[in-house]
């Protein structure tokens, strides 16, 4: 089928929200651009390096929320983390599209730490602990109400509800750490390296820093019995 170039905007009722919003859209292409250029000005080689392969030695496994990239965060460059992001940074044996991304970042990029990174304010978490029926992610959020139910006596203490919501982050991360240990990626990493490291974070982002929730684990150590594998 023959294409041609015309603006395809041009067809559009004046009225035409898509029209209206094409700004936003270019806006992307011209940042590109942007980036592209001041990039190539200082290091003409950068993309040619990057497009050689990437040798990662962290995998992020965060949230979706628009406001807590990666590489921003950390100031590191493209090529330096391996991300995989969800609604609210959850790590559940079920989701084969979480432990498809930590077996080739374990296995294959050979990471050596692995950090799941929540973040206050964040909007899953926030629903989770309401009755209020928002979609089909009503059911992914049953993985954080779990995880309330295991602290619940902790969480209701907590008078304030913004500060419940904090500590629910906090716990979040937490049991997603453990739930990435109890992994026979992991584990079995664990039986030939040394090296891999598994880490809780909190962004923050009324200030940008990362709350680090001193949760590391290198081994099955912090595992209940039943979940270390021989």
């Amino acid at each position: 089928m023959a294409s041609n170039n015309k603006d395809i905007s041009a067809g559009l009722p004046a009225g035409d929200a898509s029209a209206k919003d094409s700004k936003s859209y270019d806006s992307l292409l011209q940042g590109n651009k942007n980036f592209v250029e001041g990039i190539v000005s200082n290091d003409p080689d950068y993309f040619k390096r990057l497009a050689e392969g990437q040798n990662p030695e962290v995998l992020w496994i965060g949230c979706s929320d628009s406001r807590v990239p990666a590489n921003q965060l950390t100031g590191t460059k493209p090529g330096e983390i391996f991300v995989h992001r969800n609604i609210a940074n959850v790590c559940v044996h079920t989701d084969m599209n979480m432990l498809s991304v930590l077996d080739y970042a374990v296995n294959v990029l050979k990471v050596k730490h692995v950090i799941v990174a929540g973040h206050y304010g964040c909007g899953g978490v926030a629903a989770a602990m309401g009755n209020k029926q928002v979609g089909i992610i009503d059911n992914w959020l049953r993985h954080i109400k779990d995880v309330y139910r295991l602290h619940s006596d902790e969480l209701d203490s907590i008078s304030d509800e913004k500060l419940r919501v904090d500590r629910l982050v906090e716990l979040n991360v937490t049991e997603q750490v453990y739930n990435v240990c109890k992994t026979n990626i992991v584990q079995n990493a664990w039986k030939e390296r040394t090296d891999l490291q598994i880490h809780g974070w909190v962004i923050d982002i009324r200030s940008g820093y990362v709350k680090d929730l001193n949760i590391s684990c290198s081994n099955t150590d912090n595992l209940e019995k039943v979940f270390a594998f021989d």
